[in-house]
Formats: structure tokens, C-alpha cells, sequence
């Protein structure tokens, strides 16, 4: 059975792991109304998508 002959160091175990750390998702500006959104997503905002409306948004100013 393999067993490791010296203890991997904190700076070493770091390196290989540099990989695996997350990174901001890619955000995208609405062409309607300017909100920040997903690429490729219906804005929850205003509900546009390729420049048309996709869904009705009901907000809560207009209850």
C-alpha cells in the first residue's frame, strides 16, 4: 500500500488546487432596460429577449 514518505506542504497542496477556485459569473447588460443578466437568458427585469418581449413581468409598482 502507497503511503506518502513526507507530509505535502500547505504551499504544495495550494499549487495543485490554484485550479479549482471559482470565478465571477459572465454578466451581461439588458438592451431594454439595462440591468445586469446571464447571457442567453430572458431578463428577469423587464422580461425581454433578442429584442422582444418573451414574458410579462408583473412588478410590484404596478399593484
Amino acid at each position: 500500500m502507497a503511503v506518502p514518505k513526507k507530509r505535502t506542504s500547505k504551499a504544495r497542496k495550494r499549487q495543485r488546487r490554484s485550479h479549482l477556485a471559482l470565478s465571477a459569473p459572465g454578466l451581461s447588460r439588458c438592451s431594454q432596460c439595462g440591468a445586469s443578466r446571464s447571457p442567453h437568458r430572458v431578463c428577469a427585469e423587464c422580461g425581454h429577449y433578442n429584442g422582444r418581449q418573451v414574458i410579462a413581468v408583473e412588478r410590484e409598482d404596478d399593484l
